[in-house]
């Protein structure tokens, strides 16, 4: 344990921080998670009501990529990078329907 009275503050400061980039970093698994499940069962039922689950799954998860970017849990083009394969993979989905059809 820190003596200095500026080291027990960073170690306050530190931990705080920690658990708020826990709690973004949480938000952004559980809500790519949750846009996956809405691409799947539009890639089973394939019409507008499970495509725009699907779409409205894919904004929130942008939305809070967008915020843990603005608040420095991740690094901007690591947020970038998550948002593309989230986009590529509704534009696999489509692609496959446009070959089916």
């Amino acid at each position: 344990m820190a003596n200095i009275k500026s080291a027990i503050k960073r170690i306050q400061v530190s931990e705080r921080n920690r658990l708020r980039n826990k709690s973004y970093k949480s938000a952004v698994k559980t809500l790519t998670k949750r846009y996956l499940e809405a691409l799947d069962a539009y890639a089973d039922d394939q019409n507008s009501t499970t495509l725009a689950a699907a779409q409205s799954a894919l904004s929130t998860a942008f939305s809070q990529i967008d915020k843990a970017v603005k608040r420095g849990v991740y690094h901007r083009n690591a947020g970038a990078r998550r948002k593309a394969r989230l986009s590529k993979a509704l534009k696999a989905v489509e692609a496959q329907q446009a070959v089916a059809s």
